[in-house]
């Protein structure tokens, strides 16, 4: 299994500083997910790891060999691109062992590895046919096993899914997870949407900007974000601006006056006088009719003036102090307790649940 160091990689197009002094290790056989908006320099990254650009500062090492001077041809990577770029002309098992044959690989070699890895992306019965009796999912494993037929030492992925409908893009997923783990080859993996990213990694580093703002496991990233972008963009935030006053009831806990005039206490380590940011999960709000029950101190009343049923969740958005709107997740909702828009609702949070945004400043 392969190791990647990414050491200090720069790249810029022409004024615009595309990688911005980015590192980073994956680790041998996991699956590492560079997640971030359009633009943010994931891709770019995974080109120079590809050797299909040359970074301007900063070294690619596979093991402890620096790749920094070899062709992509002598990197043995596969490579799975957004686009399938799969030849009409051919049959699928033709496709899949396009790169032997451009390797020179012995004739019996290739039906047994082509029967390998057709077998492992479902496809061992669909061998002669041709691209256009396929479906966009047995085109894109089609792909997959042309990539994982040279036996690479690393697998890209870049933006793999993203020509598919809702419903395929999961059984993919699930399918590039499974042969991944079955084959345990390091595998970089390149998505904007936030959920894939979080379903498929070991380890996912989210950019902005050419930057890396933070790394981690996906459960890491979600519940304890670096700063207010990791926030928004794993997943969904309520965000509120508040000070510490000091000393919470409980210990280990800081009494915080928001800047709407709610009084709360969470979890921080913040020194009185500070004035911090606090991030609640929709999923982490408790809501109730009326005003009554819940912690009082870690309440607000609101009106609800979206409702929308997801099946396994309710999401609200309501409108509570000074015209601020939270979104709150109800899971396995009782349809006779959906709430409808213009309830009047509390909502509730326990302490524990609220995460300190750093480099954020509240407004109290």
């Amino acid at each position: 299994m392969t190791r990647i160091r990414i050491e200090q990689i720069v790249k810029r197009f022409g004024e615009t500083l595309a990688i911005d002094d980015v590192s980073l290790e994956v680790r041998p056989g996991e699956l590492f997910t560079l997640v971030g908006p359009s633009g943010c320099g994931k891709t770019t990254l995974l080109r120079i790891i590809a050797g299909l650009l040359d970074q301007d500062a900063g070294s690619v090492l596979f093991n402890e060999d620096r790749m920094d001077d070899v062709p992509p041809y002598l990197r043995n990577i596969g490579v799975v691109f957004q686009s399938y770029a799969i030849f009409p002309h051919l049959t699928v098992a033709e496709n899949i062992a396009y790169g032997l044959k451009a390797r020179r690989v012995a004739p019996d070699k290739i039906a047994s590895k082509v029967a390998e890895a057709s077998r492992l992306v479902q496809l061992d019965e669909l061998l002669g046919r041709m691209p256009s009796q396929l479906s966009g999912g047995q085109q894109q494993r089609v792909v997959l096993a042309r990539a994982l037929v040279i036996e690479p030492r690393l697998l890209l992925m870049d933006e793999p899914l993203s020509n598919l409908d809702a419903k395929l893009r999961v059984q993919i997923r699930s399918l590039i997870r499974s042969v991944q783990r079955a084959l345990q080859i390091t595998t970089i993996y390149v998505t904007h949407d936030q959920e894939e990213a979080l379903a498929i990694s070991d380890t996912i580093a989210v950019m902005d900007r050419g930057r890396v703002l933070q790394i981690g496991k996906p459960w890491e990233l979600y519940l304890r974000p670096a700063n207010r972008f990791v926030a928004d963009f794993i997943g969904t935030m309520n965000v509120f601006q508040g000070r510490v006053e000091g000393p919470g009831p409980f210990a280990g806990e800081q009494a915080v006056a928001t800047s709407f005039g709610a009084r709360w206490h969470v979890c921080a380590a913040d020194t009185s006088g500070t004035r911090i940011s606090l991030g609640v999960r929709p999923e982490s709000l408790t809501l109730e009719r009326g005003g009554s029950g819940g912690e009082s101190w870690n309440s607000l009343t609101g009106t609800i003036t979206e409702a929308a049923y997801l099946g396994a969740v309710v999401r609200y958005q309501m409108r509570v102090a000074d015209g601020l709107t939270i979104t709150a997740d109800i899971h396995n909702p009782d349809f006779a307790a959906i709430r409808s828009v213009g309830d009047e609702l509390t909502v509730w949070f326990a302490a524990s649940r609220a995460v300190t945004l750093p480099g954020e400043t509240g407004g109290a």
